[in-house]
């Protein structure tokens, strides 16, 4: 996230981690590059920086990480300012005062569009995302689509927790989970395929909140 507004800042990272986002903050665009990793999914960009015009940094952002998604989140709503943000490579654009829940819906579609990452490793699990395999040990293992995305989405935030109301959002809709219990029993048949006898489960039950992978 690279904005400088202080109290924008501080409530936006605290609505992202409690939807169970990892959330690195910088206050310039300077920092925003330093920030910038393999690992980050997405850039939640103010153009008003105190040290660089954020349309450029987009430019930059995009030529750095063609895969990350870049969406935009500015007080300049003119519709010139809006085609030279998309044009710049930001993959949507949202105007400040903004609806946190608005917000959150534009982020699960970006979500939903982004180039997976080729291959994830959390301690002997390896998620190969091309493939759409995963392994324990070396050994391959026989999931469910929805088991598959459930662990993908736990190992993409490994050490971090993924709130159980994010998970039902991202994987399931609706009218698909029938009883929230649906997430329960899809976890408990991970931990049966995944986890050793001799070790403790690698995903970590948040008791009223979500789950975490653990970084085994």
């Amino acid at each position: 996230m690279v904005e400088d507004d202080q109290r924008i800042g501080s409530s936006l990272a605290r609505a992202l981690q409690g939807q169970g986002y990892a959330v690195k903050w910088a206050r310039n665009g300077a920092s925003a590059l330093e920030l910038l990793d393999p690992t980050t999914a997405f850039v939640i960009l103010d153009l008003g920086l105190p040290d660089v015009d954020g349309v450029d940094l987009c430019r930059t952002l995009r030529a750095q990480s063609p895969g990350v998604q870049v969406l935009i989140l500015t007080a300049r709503g003119e519709e010139v300012d809006v085609v030279v943000g998309l044009d710049a490579g930001a993959d949507d654009y949202i105007v400040k005062p903004f609806g946190l829940a608005e917000l959150l819906a534009r982020i699960r579609v970006c979500e939903r569009r982004r180039p997976d990452t080729a291959y994830l490793t959390i301690g002997d699990l390896e998620i190969d995302v091309d493939e759409r395999r995963v392994t324990v040990r070396g050994e391959p293992v026989e999931l469910s689509v929805k088991e598959y995305e459930l662990v993908l989405m736990l190992g993409r935030n490994a050490g971090e927790i993924v709130r159980r109301s994010h998970l039902i959002e991202s994987i399931w809709d609706e009218q698909s989970i029938g009883s929230t219990k649906t997430i329960d029993t899809h976890v408990w048949s991970l931990r049966r395929k995944l986890d050793a006898a001799d070790r403790p489960s690698r995903i970590t039950t948040i008791r009223g909140v979500g789950y975490r992978m653990e970084r085994q």
